[in-house]
């Protein structure tokens, strides 16, 4: 085997492993999604069970790039692909982290009785999750276009958290009884929502990774 075919294997291991992590961090969150709409808290439990299976994912993906960095020196989009995992894994851990949040709150409001129906939060946590799924699809398919889109899908998520904080605004201002869950609710919301960030953040390395085009902050710079 040549050193240059070794290295596309390292390559396409080190993407194997990205996508294990990823789909770990889906099932986290979809479960602690379910959690809450379900009124599940064995599920919102089960949950917590993925975060240290996820943060030993990113140090061993972190210390494979950082082999390869050293030990094959790569160059043009190899160089971007595997400086683009790094930044991926910490997305990853952060959204994984967002997720035990989640379930977390759900526990507390299994605890009592439902404050409304949930029907803005699992639309939050669809677009959401969908964002995360397309995102890891545009990596792995090297597909600009795709990421783009994700970007594009984080305005409505920002939308509907802004839509529910005011609605939650409205029970605590009428019923001081509901703040309690008016505020597990919104940290359900803003977690969602910081989830979405991270999906946008791996987009931008995405569109980095294949177009050489920064667009962080807006500034579509060739690089």
């Amino acid at each position: 085997m040549t050193t240059e075919t070794h290295f596309q294997k390292e390559l396409e291991e080190l993407k194997d492993n990205l996508l294990k992590m990823a789909a770990l961090v889906e099932e986290a969150i979809r479960d602690s999604i379910q959690s809450l709409v379900g009124r599940d808290s064995d599920l919102a439990q089960k949950t917590f069970e993925f975060e240290d299976r996820i943060n030993k994912m990113e140090n061993a993906i972190d210390d494979m790039c950082l082999k390869l960095l050293a030990l094959r020196q790569p160059m043009a989009i190899d160089l971007r692909f595997i400086t683009s995992a790094m930044k991926i894994i910490t997305d990853l851990e952060r959204m994984g982290d967002q997720a035990v949040n989640i379930a977390e709150r759900a526990i507390s409001l299994n605890q009592e009785p439902q404050l409304k129906p949930y029907i803005d939060i699992p639309r939050m946590a669809e677009i959401t999750e969908s964002m995360v799924r397309d995102v890891l699809d545009a990596f792995v398919h090297r597909d600009s276009k795709l990421a783009r889109s994700v970007c594009e899908r984080d305005d409505l998520v920002d939308g509907l958290n802004d839509q529910v904080v005011r609605e939650l605004l409205t029970y605590m201002m009428s019923d001081p009884k509901t703040i309690s869950r008016s505020v597990h609710l919104m940290i359900v919301c803003r977690c969602l929502e910081r989830i979405a960030d991270h999906a946008t953040n791996i987009a931008e390395d995405v569109i980095f990774m294949v177009d050489a085009l920064v667009i962080k902050h807006h500034a579509d710079v060739k690089d």
